[in-house]
């Protein structure tokens, strides 16, 4: 059992993202079968993200008075329950009500997770174990556009089902067991201090400028270059592919770097392939930027958590959670900060962010000068006096 609920670990970063993007490919289908326009449904994905982002800011915090194994599982059935509601529903608001439901259920899962992994990992190989929880989540976010479109050709409702199944399944393996005692007395307060806030400043612009922009890559290859819809789709899975491929690399490259080093080269990175994004003259050009943009994306993604999790802050559980809803709070913000911009002048719409991106290393350099994040001691190194 302790293998599976190893396993099952890993496979939990796989649902949250996969729950919240799978719509993203059935729009039509599901506006079609309420009489909406795919616009309206839009909102399904607006429903999942709000609670999802705005709970995590408590819900780490919650998780570490209860415990992660109770936290888990009742949220692995409400996710299970709310997933078969989004199947069954007879009105498009009760299929809003669910999806805000699972956001919900999902935003105490993954933090859970993260604390979890930082509780049962050496922490000479803590980055490498973020790593493949990263490469999961791109995993889902990648493989849900297209699970959504295949099982839309027979029913969009199977999509669901199929992610209340897994769900249950899950909520079986729960998690492993740890030597960490639930925390009865964490407060939101404690979660809420500089080593937390630094990491979720650069993740709120991180993923605000590197995820939450493809958006803007979809407009320009059909502005510029006049590809269909399917031919979008097809080419901005580059991002989440090369993602999934690189995260695991980028947690060895903590594990000997350093996570600061690690953010500072993926910030570098990401704003270099988005200014190339908006101004390659080629199509291929843009896909192959945009694929490298996801290796940056990994590069920061993966290094806040490892900033979190290897501080001293007893309350972990809360403090990744916290990073986690700034992320994506960011990729909230991106539209309504950067469609202005684009059509204001397309170049601002990507030179912005990328200018954005370039922050970064003086946040965590500064943060680092300020004492609010602490570079761990490699391996061995005697302990820093208190």
């Amino acid at each position: 059992m302790g293998r599976l609920a190893r396993a099952g670990l890993y496979a939990g970063a796989v649902i949250g993202p996969f729950g919240g993007a799978v719509t993203t490919s059935i729009l039509p289908e599901i506006g079609a079968s309420f009489g909406r326009s795919p616009g309206s449904a839009a909102a399904t994905l607006t429903y999942y993200l709000v609670p999802f982002a705005v709970l995590m800011l408590a819900s780490g915090t919650l998780a570490q008075r209860w415990g992660p194994q109770r936290t888990v599982r009742i949220a692995y059935v409400a996710y299970a329950v709310t997933s078969a509601l989004a199947a069954c529903s007879w009105t498009f608001e009760v299929l809003l009500a669910s999806r805000a439901l699972q956001g919900a259920a999902n935003s105490f899962t993954t933090p859970v997770l993260l604390a979890v992994i930082a509780a049962s990992t050496p922490k000479e190989k803590l980055g490498r174990a973020l790593g493949l929880f990263g490469s999961m989540q791109a995993a889902g976010q990648t493989s849900a556009p297209l699970v959504g479109g295949l099982t839309a050709e027979i029913d969009w409702r199977l999509a669901f089902a199929v992610i209340a199944v897994v769900a249950v399944g899950l909520a079986v393996l729960g998690v492993p067991q740890t030597d960490a005692e639930p925390e009865r007395d964490a407060s939101l307060r404690s979660a809420f201090v500089p080593s937390t806030l630094w990491p979720a400043l650069v993740g709120f612009i991180g993923w605000g400028c590197l995820g939450g922009l493809s958006f803007l890559v979809a407009f320009r290859l059909d502005d510029v270059f006049g590809l269909s819809a399917g031919q979008r789709g097809v080419l901005l899975t580059g991002f989440g592919i090369v993602g999934f491929l690189t995260a695991r690399y980028v947690g060895k490259a903590i594990d000997r770097f350093g996570a600061g080093t690690t953010a500072i080269l993926g910030a570098t990175l990401g704003a270099a392939m988005v200014a190339a994004v908006g101004t390659a003259p080629l199509a291929a050009v843009v896909v192959l930027c945009w694929a490298l943009t996801g290796a940056a994306g990994q590069g920061v993604l993966v290094s806040i958590n490892a900033l979190v999790l290897q501080s001293e802050n007893a309350n972990r559980g809360g403090s990744v959670s916290v990073v986690q809803s700034l992320r994506f709070m960011g990729a909230a913000a991106a539209p309504l900060a950067f469609v202005p911009l684009y059509q204001s002048h397309p170049l601002l719409g990507f030179l912005v962010p990328a200018g954005l991106l370039i922050t970064i290393p003086a946040i965590i350099t500064w943060s680092r000068r300020a004492g609010g994040t602490r570079r761990p001691p490699p391996p061995g190194a005697p302990p820093r006096p208190a």
